[in-house]
């Protein structure tokens, strides 16, 4: 028969059939796409370009590429500015959910401070009488 040769690099498990690592605390560690602090991935900053400007750049991309007639470079242009569009989106939708939650908190409190001072004030009637 023929000699099995050895392999020459470790083949890689992709995450499989490993233990799975835990924390000090016993507790399984964070996963690189997931944050305790709830924020995403997405934050551009980094490279100071805000999401509104990435999709104008892309966009203005998809189109320069459809003028030259590159059809595929064109929709790929277009699928990242699609990605980003998406993002702002998200990003006004929240922006507005948390307006309307503080605006909501806000009259709540209002209306609280006025409960209060008025049985504040019926509380010094009833003492003066």
């Amino acid at each position: 028969m023929f000699q099995r040769r050895s392999r020459r690099f470790r083949r890689r498990t992709n995450g499989r059939n490993r233990p799975h690592r835990h924390n000090d605390n016993g507790q399984p560690r964070i996963g690189t796409n997931n944050f305790s602090n709830g924020q995403s991935r997405n934050n551009f900053r980094g490279n100071n370009q805000s999401a509104e400007k990435l999709f104008e750049k892309y966009s203005t991309l998809a189109k320069e590429a459809l003028s030259s007639g590159d059809k595929t470079l064109s929709e790929n242009y277009y699928q990242h500015a699609d990605h980003f569009m998406r993002i702002i989106e998200d990003k006004n939708k929240n922006f507005a959910s948390n307006k309307a939650e503080e605006t909501k908190k806000i009259e709540t409190e209002e209306k609280n401070t006025t409960n209060n001072q008025i049985a504040d004030s019926e509380n010094i009637n009833k003492e003066n009488k």
